[in-house]
């Protein structure tokens, strides 16, 4: 262990990469269902059990989404995969309420881990490395077409005789593919104190830091710093002050703005329960489209986001109702419950 006189470093993060959620048995097969519908893409794992199911997006990361059956709803945490194998055995040497490291045996990819528990909020974590990376899919391989926009002042021509066509086939109406886990995020019950620990044991970077009118910090939006080259998402773990911690969502990246509306067409067909959008968020950027799952989980489809190296400064604010989207349905008065 290491001992109160030594110095932390800081564990480096490489990417978000997966999520764990519990649902009661009995809503299982609906569950399932809806994260067909929603783009997640079911996927083998080495040991098969009654009780876990794989899905993953069609990135590089093996799994994005673990369904557990259980006696309750209940969300596992996040995974994140670390540089290297020391980072993972320093972690379980340091990090609060850390297992020793396990061999992911029976999800995809394979590789090893370790759980941790949040200091404050006793929420877990989770740790990755060594994982299989899947070869990606490409743009043609998902028939995803390639668009360009004609602006006012700006035309794209096409074969030098005609503006850009865009034609999407009838068939084009199905769930939008999920490419990966982008973001997720907590309600956390002390801010300052949370905040303090994820700022100084990872390498993670407020891209945005919101406070109330009297100066006390209550929201911050993190991304992982990967250094001055490599351009990361605005955010990949946020958290928010509030009475009781619990987990606000999990958001995931799709193609483009047209996949994403017709993904929303597909889950308004079906009959899933709207949460908000679809809109354009102001901190990040992102389009923005947030469901509930029949657990009552909130999933977001996002595109578009602010990317990032570790130059950019942290923004600093009041946090404001009126700063969440540029555009888009009212703010209903569940989302920030």
């Amino acid at each position: 262990m290491v001992t109160a006189d030594q110095q932390l470093r800081k564990i480096q993060l490489k990417r978000i990469s997966h999520v764990y959620y519990t649902h009661a048995s009995s809503s299982i097969a609906k569950q399932k269902e809806f994260l067909a519908d929603f783009g997640l893409f079911e996927c083998s794992s080495p040991a098969p059990s009654d009780d876990k199911t794989y899905y993953r997006g069609y990135g590089i990361d093996p799994w994005v989404y673990c369904l557990s059956a259980g006696d309750e709803n209940k969300f596992g945490g996040a995974g994140f995969v670390v540089e290297s194998l020391d980072d993972l055995e320093y972690a379980a040497k340091t990090l609060p309420d850390a297992t020793s490291i396990y061999e992911l045996k029976d999800s995809p990819g394979g590789g090893k881990g370790l759980t941790f528990k949040d200091p404050v909020d006793g929420f877990p974590m989770h740790l990755v490395w060594g994982q299989e990376e899947r070869k990606a899919d490409s743009d043609e391989e998902l028939s995803f077409p390639r668009t360009d926009f004609n602006f006012v002042s700006l035309s794209v021509l096409s074969n030098c005789c005609v503006t850009s066509l865009l034609y999407l086939p009838h068939t084009y109406y199905w769930p939008a593919p999920v490419h990966k886990l982008g973001h997720y995020g907590m309600v956390v019950t002390d801010f300052a104190k949370t905040y303090e620990f994820y700022q100084s044991r990872f390498n993670l970077i407020a891209s945005d830091l919101l406070h109330t009118p009297t100066g006390h910090n209550v929201t911050a939006f993190n991304r992982i710093d990967r250094g001055p080259t490599d351009l990361v998402d605005h955010h990949t773990f946020f958290f928010f002050e509030g009475p009781a911690s619990h987990v606000h969502h999990a958001s995931f990246e799709t193609h483009d703005f047209d996949t994403q509306v017709l993904g929303h067409d597909w889950l308004r067909h079906k009959g899933y329960e709207i949460c908000w959008g679809v809109g354009r968020h102001i901190m990040g950027s992102q389009i923005f489209d947030y469901w509930f799952d029949p657990s009552k989980f909130i999933l977001e489809h996002y595109v578009d986001g602010d990317l990032m190296n570790n130059k950019v400064p942290t923004n600093v604010g009041e946090a404001s109702l009126d700063d969440l989207a540029v555009w888009g349905p009212d703010l209903p008065e569940t989302f920030l419950t």
